[in-house]
């Protein structure tokens, strides 16, 4: 179960070197993230590409003002099922010391909820598939592993 004194919000340019570091406390962002003090010039630059596109937003778990966890949810606006709009989530995170405790859940349930606001019929996410224990959250969560996932890394 959640905390209680949890709140959730925007997050804002100066939570850079806390989303980082969420990032990078995780057994894939650690060989991918730099928290280091200064952050590098690549994460500003891409919080401002972010914060300029409407709809493309981090969303923090806070409990009694710490951040606790966090995850990016953008609104994409498409044709395909006539014309329904979908939210993408990625960058999922919860800190270390607050895993097992209901705030991934309760993250999850507020940017679905602010997906619905925004008009999305439709959250989708991806997974890696050596993630097992992910894939059951989502799957816990109401989401179904209905397409196969492809990237390209360029």
């Amino acid at each position: 179960m959640a905390a209680a004194n949890m709140s959730f919000r925007i997050a804002t340019r100066d939570d850079l070197p806390v989303i980082v570091r969420l990032l990078a406390d995780d057994g894939f962002g650690k060989d991918r993230e730099q928290a280091v003090d200064p952050l590098p010039k690549a994460y500003g630059d891409a919080f401002d590409r972010m914060a300029a596109q409407p709809g493309n937003d981090y969303l923090l778990a806070e409990i009694d003002g710490e951040v606790a966890g966090c995850l990016q949810l953008t609104v994409i606006h498409g044709l395909s099922r006539t014309g329904v709009s979908r939210a993408q989530i990625e960058g999922v995170r919860v800190a270390g010391s607050h895993r097992g405790k209901g705030i991934g859940e309760a993250l999850f349930r507020e940017a679905i909820g602010r997906a619905r606001e925004a008009g999305c019929g439709l959250v989708q996410l991806t997974t890696d598939k050596a993630r097992p224990d992910a894939l059951r959250f989502y799957e816990k969560l109401g989401f179904t592993a209905s397409h196969e996932g492809m990237k390209l890394e360029l």
